[in-house]
């Protein structure tokens, strides 16, 4: 089992869009993904085709300690996958855990406790570097930060990196970052080439091969409470999720392996 904190503090990033899409792709794969979703504004939910505004329980109570992870999951009918789902409700539980014992390691306790057995579970962090994100990176194995490709980018990521480095002393020894995510590219401007390039001079394998282009598809998809792979299969949007998938499935077996080996 791969857990997987998809986060930047940075909002706009397409986080949420590659939660959603990458679920759906892992799922064509053949692999038992669930999504949890961990933004108060539940985007992640809504674009799997769950109605957040009607949930009895939601991953709110889950971190509160009123339910387990099993007893809030359901089912992406049409993505194939399972979500924990969340709605305005979590906004509250960054005030109610603040006093009490263990509270960076609610999430981890939780999916430690599943029943069901998952290939791929994908964490969609709220864009703050707030308690809910801590949750979600001491339970993590490893962090794909996804990211535009403009000026401002690099600035953000040395505060997510250092966070990173702190979660790692502090909580989770074993953290990593998987990869940066290339998302919203667009070829033709120069200024998202330029920093494409730095990004892959210093991070250099942990860049994903795969990039996200701008697609129209993409933005439309969540309005159907739909991943894009399902709502147009042949858009360039679906299509680069799909690659993903198959570059991710492809760096846990080498990763594997190498364990083995």
């Amino acid at each position: 089992m791969k857990i997987l904190a998809i986060t930047n503090q940075k909002g706009g990033v397409g986080k949420t869009t590659t939660c959603v899409n990458l679920a759906a792709s892992l799922a064509a794969n053949y692999k038992k993904v669930l999504l949890v979703d961990l933004d108060p504004q539940g985007n992640a939910s809504t674009g799997s085709g769950v109605d957040k505004a009607h949930l009895k329980h939601s991953i709110y109570h889950v971190l509160i300690g009123k339910k387990t992870l099993n007893e809030v999951i359901v089912s992406s009918e049409k993505g194939g996958y399972h979500v924990a789902p969340s709605n305005r409700e979590l906004a509250g539980a960054e005030v109610e855990l603040v006093n009490e014992l263990a509270r960076e390691t609610r999430l981890k306790q939780a999916l430690n406790n599943l029943e069901q057995k998952y290939d791929y579970i994908l964490l969609d962090c709220p864009p703050a570097l707030n308690l809910v994100t801590v949750n979600a990176l001491t339970a993590a194995d490893s962090v794909m930060i996804p990211m535009q490709c403009e000026y401002y980018a690099l600035e953000g990521l040395s505060d997510l990196v250092n966070t990173i480095k702190k979660v790692r002393v502090n909580l989770n020894a074993k953290l990593e970052i998987e990869g940066l995510l290339r998302t919203m590219f667009d070829n033709r401007n120069m200024l998202a080439q330029q920093v494409s390039a730095q990004l892959v001079s210093h991070f250099g394998d942990k860049v994903y091969k795969t990039v996200i282009p701008r697609n129209i598809r993409l933005a439309e998809a969540p309005s159907y409470g739909l991943p894009a792979l399902i709502y147009d299969k042949a858009s360039r949007g679906a299509q680069s999720y799909l690659e993903l998938a198959k570059e991710i499935i492809l760096i846990n077996q080498i990763v594997k392996d190498n364990k083995h080996g």
